[in-house]
């Protein structure tokens, strides 16, 4: 694991050195960026830092699926030994192909984000993302056994069974979306429980959805000691791209595998470290099926500064929603992220909410449909009244237009044992 605790002078000469093996391995090896190169007039030998990388177009989901299943794989087929996919709900899935060395890379990232979250090989980790062709449960489950911790695959789902796991087999780590998180603690508490006390989980890695600082104090308050954001997508490995250490102020980078743009996602830009922007990612250590300036969707703040860790890698801040869960309503930028901010710090409501748009006449309508928290005893309707115009008078302060709230009893809002469903947009029925 020696070549995350470089310094930083050292990352950005490897990040270079590896950047010009990846250019030529894909000339030589990818007829996808062979043409990129020739049709744009770009000499491969040209790219010769990160800065140079701003030459070449970006490469986005539409490419992947325009060249399904395997367009894009760029080392011999008789070298891969693994394919992960997207869904493909929305037109043919993303499909990833990995080498045996993808594979051994994936491992060791993982076993990095765990270890820099304090997780050692003493813990019971028990993973709780899906396994099979979605990349969560797997690559986690490879870092922590890389780690020599113990692995529980409980994969997702059968809630009560994941509860008994945890209490019977002493789980010190869960692994899960943080929804799950949430939804997992208010189990424990409808079975008799209290996950603070007769638990044992120390730390919870929780990923796959946006989620915010309000959503980290309750599963701190609620579930574990210690929540830790990590970040990754299966086109760029899955998760182990950046992971919160101990300090929780943003999610280191492993930029000895990937160099991170963030990027004006109208005009393709490259920005300055601080400011909000898309994520591009170029993967510079990939064989199988490298990615050159890859465009997430997904929204964050770079920040090259020093962390207190001791780690150099730069880290990127919470994700704060992605371009294509982005909603416009009346021409104003809403993203899922800002309302859970709002709902998470205010008093008498629970984390389950959910965000209905649809149109009355012609004009947008938000509504926020969220629950009322168990622990609000009322029998007046004035205090209902009062909750719930002080949480429209915070969304409009915060979002700029009017948001219709609804309050729902407890429990009445469906409940995801995987990414939750968090938008409904009638406009698009």
């Amino acid at each position: 694991m020696c070549t995350y605790k470089l310094s930083r002078s050292e990352l950005v000469e490897l990040q270079n050195k590896r950047l010009r093996w990846l250019v030529k391995y894909v000339f030589e090896r990818s007829p996808f960026y062979r043409r990129r190169f020739i049709e744009n007039g770009i000499d491969p030998e040209s790219i010769r830092t990160k800065e140079d990388l701003r030459r070449m177009p970006f490469t986005t989901k539409a490419d992947l699926r325009d060249n399904y299943p395997l367009g894009l794989v760029s080392s011999d087929l008789s070298q891969i030994v693994r394919f992960h996919a997207s869904s493909g709900t929305t037109g043919n899935p993303t499909v990833v192909a990995y080498t045996k060395q993808d594979v051994e890379s994936w491992a060791e990232l993982n076993a990095r984000c765990l270890e820099i979250a304090g997780v050692t090989p003493k813990d019971v980790v028990q993973v709780s993302y899906g396994y099979g062709l979605f990349t969560g449960g797997l690559g986690l489950h490879y870092g922590a056994e890389r780690l020599g911790a113990k692995v529980i695959p409980a994969s997702t789902g059968n809630t009560k069974r994941q509860l008994k796991l945890m209490k019977d087999l002493g789980t010190t780590v869960i692994c899960c979306t943080p929804s799950y998180g949430l939804f997992l603690a208010e189990s424990a508490r409808d079975e008799g429980l209290d996950p603070k006390r007769d638990l044992k989980l120390r730390v919870g890695v929780f990923g796959a959805e946006p989620w915010s600082e309000n959503t980290r104090r309750r599963l701190e308050e609620q579930f574990v000691e210690s929540a830790h954001d990590i970040y990754g997508m299966s086109e760029l490995n899955g998760p182990g791209v950046a992971m919160e250490c101990v300090m929780k102020d943003g999610l280191h980078v492993w930029e000895d595998h990937y160099i991170v743009e963030i990027i004006d996602p109208n005009t393709g830009e490259v920005l300055e470290p601080g400011e909000k922007g898309e994520m591009a990612v170029t993967t510079i250590m990939k064989e199988g099926m490298p990615l050159l300036r890859y465009r997430t969707r997904d929204i964050t703040i770079l920040d090259d500064e020093p962390c207190e860790c001791g780690l150099n890698h730069a880290r990127i801040k919470r994700i704060l929603g992605r371009t294509d869960d982005m909603l416009k309503i009346r021409g104003i930028c809403v993203f899922p992220s800002q309302v859970e901010e709002i709902l998470m710090k205010t008093e008498g409501v629970s984390p389950h909410y959910q965000l209905i748009v649809d149109r009355e006449g012609v004009m947008d309508r938000l509504m926020v449909r969220v629950e009322v928290s168990e622990d609000f005893k009322t029998d007046r309707l004035t205090d209902l009244v009062n909750l719930q115009q002080k949480l429209e008078e915070e969304l409009k302060d915060t979002l700029s237009i009017h948001a219709v709230v609804e309050l729902v009893e407890p429990k009445k809002l469906p409940r995801s044992e995987g990414k939750a469903q968090r938008i409904i947009d009638m406009r698009k029925i």
